[in-house]
């Protein structure tokens, strides 16, 4: 199969391009050297550019597009945001539809819903918020339904939703934990309370495996562990694998919310561009309950985890 990837050098499309390696034909954009060098050694053809200056050549033949790449801060414009979210998915499915692309895969996010209350046991089925105050929420959802919209217009078109991507070669949240912990700065918010749905890397991809001849066309999947941990269990052992401690300090979610929104609202006013300390969206979203339902990717993809989460907590 003939595939172009966005987004290879990062955590979840680097993890799929080693798995696929070998077994198609693949292309990946590639903004930069850096993430030349990232991909390199993943025996991919290297397309040079953006999605603003993709060549008409690049999709030419291709089979399925899977994209990956976003713009997910945690701190930006509205303009970045918007640019690398939702113009970036409207040039990139024009020039499938234009090429003839047979199947486009969208990489999105539980947090296309989110609105800062509590998802509880939800499913595909839970409807977008009229309104959000997150702009990686905003930007990806409006982003998720042009995606949605194209299979209308004869591309097939598979919306995956994980939840909270962790596991081996994390380059997001692992990382994020460490410094915060390490410099003194993390709480739990709620004593971590909470409870919440994750995905492993290694399920993610076999997900997206799956998506590239299973799924209706048009639809989204939430694609999880199916597991429900607290926060405070699975935090607490994810950082145990790297031999650190949490140190127990917790703040209450309210009150953590409301001094992101102050914090947030000082940078935006005085047009900071360095990131504030504390922000909104990861705040509201670590202080909520997240738990989700796959029974539509298990019947649609024939999907089910392919390691647990203690599984997955051993191979970091």
């Amino acid at each position: 199969m003939k595939i172009f990837v966005t987004g290879g050098s990062g955590f979840v499309g680097g993890s799929v391009l080693q798995y696929w390696k070998g077994k198609h034909e693949i292309k990946a954009l590639s903004r930069s050297e850096v993430s030349d060098q990232k991909l390199k050694p993943l025996g991919v053809e290297i397309v040079r550019g953006d999605l603003f200056s993709l060549p008409d050549s690049a999709l030419q033949g291709i089979d399925v597009i899977l994209h990956s790449a976003a713009f997910v801060g945690p701190w930006g414009t509205r303009s970045e945001y918007w640019q690398g979210n939702v113009e970036g998915t409207k040039r990139l499915v024009q020039k499938a539809i234009a090429s003839k692309v047979k199947r486009l895969i969208h990489i999105s996010t539980e947090a296309t819903i989110f609105s800062g209350i509590d998802l509880v046991n939800i499913d595909e089925t839970y409807p977008y918020p009229k309104s959000t105050p997150y702009l990686y929420s905003e930007t990806k959802r409006e982003a998720e339904k042009m995606v949605l919209s194209a299979s209308k217009e004869g591309l097939e078109t598979i919306v995956i939703r994980p939840r909270l991507v962790w596991g081996k070669g994390d380059t997001s949240v692992l990382p994020v934990l460490l410094d915060m912990v390490t410099s003194g700065q993390f709480m739990w918010l709620g004593g971590g309370k909470k409870q919440t749905s994750m995905t492993n890397i290694e399920n993610l991809v076999h997900a997206i495996d799956l998506s590239l001849s299973k799924g209706k066309s048009g639809e989204v999947y939430f694609i999880t562990d199916d597991e429900i941990w607290t926060y405070f269990d699975f935090l607490t052992a994810y950082l145990k694998t790297q031999n650190v401690e949490i140190p127990y300090k917790s703040i209450p979610s309210n009150v953590a919310s409301l001094a992101a929104w102050i914090v947030e609202g000082i940078w935006r006013s005085l047009s900071l561009k360095s990131q504030p300390p504390l922000m909104r969206f990861p705040t509201d979203a670590m202080g909520k309950e997240c738990t989700i339902r796959i029974d539509k990717a298990r019947q649609d993809l024939g999907y089910k985890p392919v390691v647990s989460v203690h599984q997955g907590l051993q191979k970091v």
